[in-house]
């Protein structure tokens, strides 16, 4: 089975984007701050993992820089699912390593469409 880690301190992000992550045939792990998801992580690579941007403990950013260190996750893909909307901020997120980026709110046909982008969906 396919992974997906979601990656969001709201509860109800986390239930929308399993929702949308099973539907697309993934078996979902959830995280609510970065650091529980290095550790989710850990258990079980991702083959993909949507990220919010601000949590506690470690933020979105933080666990990119981490995440992307890790050689064992070099494959995985990220996409960030945030709130930020300035240019500056899109621009660090991809050059830190994120595959692609995603405004909130979002639906499964948006899901979806990046998961097909990144070659983890067929269209």
């Amino acid at each position: 089975m396919r992974i997906a880690l979601v990656v969001d301190d709201s509860s109800v992000v986390r239930n929308v984007s399993r929702r949308i992550m099973e539907e697309l045939g993934f078996e979902v792990m959830e995280a609510e701050d970065g650091k529980v998801a290095i550790e989710r992580a850990k258990e079980r690579t991702p083959e993909i993992v949507l990220l919010d941007w601000n949590m506690p403990v470690m933020d979105g950013m933080q666990f990119l820089l981490y995440f992307r260190q890790m050689k064992e996750f070099v494959e995985c893909k990220v996409i960030f699912c945030t709130t930020e909307n300035d240019m500056t901020k899109i621009m660090q997120a991809m050059q830190s390593g994120a595959d692609e980026y995603v405004m909130k709110p979002f639906d499964k046909a948006i899901i979806q469409g990046k998961l097909v982008q990144l070659g983890l969906l067929e269209s």
